[in-house]
């Protein structure tokens, strides 16, 4: 299971996800449009010499996942300035040598509201309190318990449509990694397994709709706000994030 050459280049992957992420995240003001983040995305895979992982994924026609407020996920980039007070989760992966590097971010843009901020960085620590229980012979339920008692604590939910996964030489691989869980259940983890452990976490319902014009971009049902956070991640005893926020 530990194969050391998929981890090296994960790892190089990784590193260069990151680096794009952040320059995304410095982009992502008041002002800056939908279509300009998509832009940089695909100009910055072309400077790293990567490819956008999601584009043309499934018929996916976009680099970016950008989810403004009520988007919860496989928003697709259109003409939209982010205003002050929004929120925009940023979700990426590329492939390098044959490997594939995910990671989602939420940014906050502007001034937003004390109770914005909580719901945010509490959609953060979800994934951040998981990562600690991504050791061999626990269990897939571990790291989805971990992520929704954290929210659920807060009075926030999971969406349970999408999950994380396992990541490597395909984008997505087995096994699913759901926001929710209970200890001890589903598959169990081995050393050197890479998953993308994944947060999407709406402020009110889990409930949500999918686009009728496009197919892709899934909304709040209630009109709230929701938030997404994503590493990947090396299963190990003491467990190895291979992406930074």
């Amino acid at each position: 299971m530990y194969d050391k050459v998929k981890i090296k280049r994960m790892q190089v992957a990784g590193d260069i996800l990151s680096a794009i992420l952040k320059e995304l995240q410095e982009a992502a003001v008041v002002g800056t449009n939908l279509l300009e983040l998509e832009y940089l995305a695909n100009e910055l895979c072309s400077n790293y010499k990567v490819k956008p992982a999601f584009k043309g994924y499934e018929g996916y026609p976009a680099a970016l996942c950008l989810g403004v407020n009520d988007v919860v996920n496989h928003g697709i980039p259109y003409d939209y300035e982010l205003e002050d007070g929004d929120i925009i989760g940023i979700d990426m992966g590329i492939k390098y040598q044959n490997v594939y590097s995910d990671c989602a971010y939420t940014v906050m843009v502007g001034n937003v509201s004390e109770e914005t901020k909580k719901f945010v960085e509490t959609t953060k620590q979800a994934v951040m309190n998981a990562i600690k229980f991504a050791k061999p012979g626990n269990t897939v339920g571990d790291l989805g318990y971990a992520m929704q008692s954290t929210v659920e604590a807060q009075g926030y939910s999971v969406v349970k449509e999408m999950v994380g996964h396992g990541i490597g030489y395909e984008l997505h691989e087995d096994p699913y990694i759901p926001g929710y869980g209970e200890k001890g259940e589903g598959e169990v983890l081995e050393k050197g397994q890479t998953i993308a452990i994944e947060a999407i976490i709406n402020q009110g319902s889990p409930k949500i709709l999918i686009s009728k014009e496009d197919g892709w971009t899934s909304f709040t049902k209630d009109g709230m706000l929701s938030a997404l956070f994503e590493h990947t991640v090396v299963v190990d005893d003491s467990p190895k994030v291979l992406t930074k926020w």
